[in-house]
C-alpha cells in the first residue's frame, strides 16, 4: 500500500472519529460509541493499517467467504464480526474465528450457532437483528417479535445475546433515519428493562456511512462504517 493510499485512509478515519465525537456530544444518552469498520472488498493490508496505525477497534465482514480469505492475516489483530446475512450452512466455518455475529434473525440460525459453538467448546456472542423498516429484501425479525425472540436466545446454551442490530432503509433525510433509529432504541430500552440481568455490556448496533451520526444521536453505541473510511467499494467483474 503506497503512502497516498495510507494518507487517504488516515484522513477519512480521523474525519469519521471527529464526527462520532460531535454526534456523541449531541446525543442525550452520553453513551460511549465503538467504531466498527465494514471491510467488504477492502484488502487485508488496509484493514491492518487501520488497526495498527490508526487504532481501529473492530472490523466486520458481510460474507463468510471473504472473512475466511482474510482471516489468517487479521487473526488476533482486533475483534472480527459477521455483519451480513449468515446462512446456516456457513456457520460451522466461522465458529471460534469471529468474536460476534450481528445478524441473527431466526431460531434455526441461532440453534445452529449454538450447536456448533457447543461442539467447539466456545460461547459465541450474537446480536438480534431487527427489520425495523419491514423490508422484504432484508433480514431481521419484525419489531413486535423481538421480546419472544430475545427470550429464546437467552435460553439457548452456546450463544450469548449482547443486544440488538438493525439496518435502516436508505433515506434521503436525517429525520427519516431518526424515525427508524428512535423506534429501535425504544425496543432496546424495553428489552433491557425486562432482560438486563441477562445481557452483559449491551450493544445497540445501528448506523452506517450515510447515517452513523444520527444513529449515535438516537442511542447507538456501535456504528458500522465502511465507505467513509476506505472509499467507494470496488467490485471486480465476474471472471476477473
Amino acid at each position: 500500500m503506497d503512502q497516498i493510499r495510507k494518507a487517504i485512509i488516515r484522513d477519512n478515519y480521523m474525519r469519521v472519529m471527529e464526527k462520532i465525537e460531535t454526534a456523541k456530544a449531541r446525543s442525550p444518552y452520553h453513551q460511549e460509541v465503538t467504531l466498527l469498520a465494514a471491510t467488504k472488498t477492502v484488502p487485508a493490508e488496509e484493514i491492518i493499517y487501520a488497526i495498527e496505525e490508526l487504532g481501529l477497534p473492530v472490523a466486520g465482514e458481510n460474507k463468510v467467504q471473504e472473512l475466511l480469505s482474510k482471516y489468517d492475516e487479521l487473526k488476533g489483530k482486533c475483534p472480527l464480526h459477521i455483519i451480513g446475512h449468515l446462512q446456516t450452512n456457513k456457520v460451522k466455518s466461522i465458529i471460534g474465528k469471529v468474536d460476534m455475529i450481528q445478524s441473527v434473525d431466526s431460531i434455526r440460525l441461532a440453534e445452529e450457532i449454538a450447536k456448533r459453538s457447543r461442539d467447539a467448546g466456545v460461547v459465541t456472542d450474537v446480536l438480534c437483528e431487527i427489520n425495523i423498516g419491514r423490508e422484504e429484501n432484508k433480514g431481521g425479525i419484525m419489531p413486535e417479535e423481538t421480546e419472544e425472540f430475545v427470550s429464546r436466545l437467552l435460553e439457548t446454551e452456546g450463544l450469548r445475546l449482547r443486544g440488538l442490530m438493525t439496518m435502516a432503509p436508505v433515506c434521503e433525510k436525517n429525520d427519516e433515519y431518526k424515525k427508524y433509529f428512535s423506534k429501535t432504541y425504544d425496543i432496546y430500552l424495553d428489552i433491557l428493562g425486562k432482560k438486563s440481568h441477562n445481557i452483559i455490556e449491551p450493544i445497540l448496533s445501528m448506523g452506517m456511512s450515510d447515517s452513523f451520526e444520527v444513529a449515535i444521536e438516537e442511542g447507538a453505541n456501535l456504528v458500522r462504517v465502511g465507505s467513509s473510511i476506505f472509499g467507494s467499494r470496488f467490485y471486480p467483474e465476474k471472471g476477473v
